[in-house]
């Protein structure tokens, strides 16, 4: 930096200096502990104590492209190149949840919280308390898959607890993650779990520079290089390179000599809505959310029971299809079924028959089978009773409130919860609740009959073998009937499991469809043919209503986030060269509303929001500084510390032959820098080496 006076040198002490195996690319500190996020350049996440201490070292298997501590620093956010922002404990970096919110790199993350409690003492309707709790116990598990020790690839893993523990402690107060990717696109999402808002700088209209005045700018192939939400949740400050066309821009024109130039622009952007409307954006998105968990539970016992009755059919079938092959090699022409229905009748066993109970079969094989299969009736029963019906109930309570809610229109209408939707989600949740306990019914029907018929094969067996039979359950005979006409060779419980392509409709009798229309009048379900449906079609269905009844509201609030300015800080070269560089840049809100951008040289500008209110009264001005970057070294991080400290990350420029090179942090008093007052009219599409004038 060139100043009239005498470079100032700025006292630090070099606490440590440690090697690392790979180049740091990405460093945050942790805003409650002193502990260290870094991203390697081969994509490993480590986390450091101050002393330097490793605690613990990730590899997700994707490039890293962000990084941000959730405000309490119990978790941390991860974005990777193919646009998925992953949640990572902040105890074992263990994966909490995934959320794919865009479709490229996403290269910036920033969560932000409220300050001010939900809870709290006040006359004003600021609290909110979820009231699950006062009628249900706690939410059900995931169910594990048996046979898996924790550790292994199931259901359910030892990172479920402590996920709960950071849902719960997030719910306290309101915060959002603000994400951002290279295609331009930023995402919100609150508690980091639910989308509440997505928008594009490309699609989004900018204002003129001519005050009251709206013009049809835009940008062309922007991209973004960092978000930034204020404390108070109202703007988020976005650094983007791209090319930005104004039909309005006549000064612009005058120092650049034309439209679209290419180059690094500051845009702010209006979301007072997530402060205007918290309270009602935390309630949704709490009850949201939670439906969200839910419906994971619901899912994952899907697979569950499909696998352990897909595992007992196999078990059956393999030691029944062997009585098909033997009537073949008899060269009868009967079916088992009706083999067996002829040895129930009384006549005389046949010798396929007689060779597969006796010899075939067995009594062992009976009781493997019968155990096998009436085990994992048992099993469903339990998952549906322990997980899946508890997770049904609590989402018809949740989705109860939100219709509640949804009715309060003065509040809720505004932020897009729109009664009609969820009242149809809420009733697919009661229609889901009736198909299960359909389902409990049916699967207590086929486990009971296939033990009936367990019991009679092991008698027949007895009774071929000339062995006492007396000590053996009874079997009724009738039953052993119904099994071998219509559960011998189908599978009911797999049809209103399994989703399938082909819609399975389920035959009612006249009479019982009669008096479900006739429920209507009396507030039954307006839609009668649920009844009709499987078990997993209603699940689909109710996914379905509940997507779009989320929808709404993640829809209405991206049309509230509107651009509020545009500063056009400088313009690239035209080489290819220059247009491939990637510049780091930094945003921080303090007591004045200042950002900072960074390049080669490393340029300071400070009063953007603050300046927005004096173009108003006439005042267009900027305060700004310049930093020279010791030789030999780039500047590729730099951030606020503690309102006062600017802390910059420079790598040393490695020569070609070497891999890695130094790395070290530079810190800098903000007060101590003389920042000069520059026109914002000046500062826009300027050069950082036309800026060192001001500073001569």
């Amino acid at each position: 930096m060139e100043t009239d006076e005498a470079p100032r040198v700025i006292p630090f002490q070099l606490q440590f200096d440690k090697p690392v195996a790979s180049q740091i690319k990405i460093a945050q500190w942790n805003p409650e502990k002193d502990l260290l996020a870094m991203v390697t350049e081969d994509s490993k996440i480590m986390l450091h104590r101050f002393n330097w201490q490793r605690l613990w070292t990730i590899s997700p298997g994707r490039c890293i492209t962000s990084l941000c501590w959730r405000p309490d620093g119990k978790a941390l956010a991860v974005g990777l190149e193919d646009g998925t922002i992953s949640l990572h404990d902040v105890e074992n970096g263990k994966l909490l949840r995934s959320l794919k919110s865009h479709t490229v790199a996403v290269v910036s993350l920033n969560w932000e919280e409220d300050g001010q409690l939900i809870r709290d003492d006040s006359n004003e309707i600021s609290t909110y308390e979820d009231r699950t709790s006062r009628f249900f116990p706690p939410a059900p598990r995931v169910p594990r898959m048996p046979g898996l020790v924790s550790g292994d690839t199931g259901f359910m893993d030892d990172s479920e607890d402590s996920y709960r523990e950071l849902s719960k402690s997030s719910y306290h107060r309101f915060n959002i993650l603000c994400s951002g990717d290279k295609d331009g696109s930023i995402c919100f999402s609150i508690f980091g779990i639910f989308p509440i808002g997505k928008i594009n700088i490309h699609e989004l209209p900018i204002p003129s520079s001519l005050v009251d005045k709206q013009a049809s700018n835009g940008f062309v192939n922007a991209s973004i290089l960092k978000v930034a939400l204020s404390k108070d949740l109202c703007h988020v400050i976005v650094m983007c390179s791209g090319e930005l066309n104004e039909d309005d821009l006549e000064s612009t024109e005058r120092q650049t000599g034309g439209h679209g130039i290419h180059g690094l622009h500051c845009l702010l952007l209006d979301t007072s809505i997530f402060w205007k409307r918290k309270y009602e954006l935390h309630q949704v998105a709490q009850q949201a959310s939670n439906i969200e968990d839910l419906i994971e539970v619901i899912r994952a016992s899907f697979s569950v029971m499909c696998k352990q009755w897909s595992d007992a059919m196999h078990t059956f079938h393999e030691k029944f299809d062997s009585l098909s092959k033997l009537i073949v090699d008899h060269a009868l022409d009967s079916s088992p079924q009706e083999e067996l229905l002829s040895l129930l009748g009384g006549a005389r066993t046949s010798p396929p028959v007689h060779q597969f109970l006796v010899n075939s079969l067995g009594e062992a094989g009976v009781k493997r089978v019968s155990k096998v299969v009436c085990g994992a009736g048992k099993e469903l029963q339990h998952i549906v009773l322990d997980h899946l019906q508890p997770a049904a109930e609590m989402i018809g309570f949740r989705m109860g409130e939100l219709r509640g809610l949804s009715r309060w229109r003065a509040r809720f209408q505004v932020i897009g919860l729109d009664e009609k939707l969820i009242n149809n989600a809420t009733e697919k949740s009661g229609m889901l609740l009736v198909q299960v306990e359909r389902f409990m019914r049916v699967l207590s029907s086929v486990v009971q009959q296939f033990s009936n018929f367990f019991n009679w094969l092991l008698k027949c067996i007895k009774l071929l073998m000339q062995e006492p039979s007396d000590q053996l359950p009874s079997y009724n005979s009738e039953l052993v009937v119904i099994f071998l006409k219509f559960l011998y060779d189908q599978d009911p419980i797999r049809a209103l499991l399994e989703p399938s392509e082909v819609d399975r409709d389920i035959e009612i009798d006249m009479d019982t469809m009669q008096r479900v229309r006739e429920l209507v009048d009396f507030g039954g379900f307006s839609d009668c043919e649920y009844l009709r449906r499987t078990l997993a079609k209603e699940f689909q269905q109710m996914e379905s209503s509940f997507k779009e009844a989320f929808l709404m509201p993640f829809t209405t609030i991206s049309r509230k986030i509107l651009c509020k300015d545009v500063l056009s800080l400088f313009a690239f070269s035209s080489s290819p060269v220059s247009l491939s560089i990637t510049i780091p840049t930094s945003v921080s809100y303090y007591k004045d509303d200042s950002l900072a951008i960074s390049s080669h040289q490393t340029g300071i500008a400070r009063g953007f929001m603050h300046g927005l209110n004096g173009i108003k009264e006439g005042c267009d001005s900027l305060e700004a500084t310049l930093l020279s970057v010791p030789e030999g070294y780039n500047c590729v991080d730099l951030s606020l510390y503690k309102e006062n400290q600017i802390v910059l990350l420079l790598n040393e420029r490695a020569a070609a032959t070497e891999s890695t090179g130094k790395s070290c942090m530079m810190i800098v008093q903000a007060n101590d820098l003389p920042f000069v007052s520059i026109s914002r009219s000046a500062i826009a599409f300027m050069d950082l080496n036309q800026l060192k004038k001001f500073f001569r």
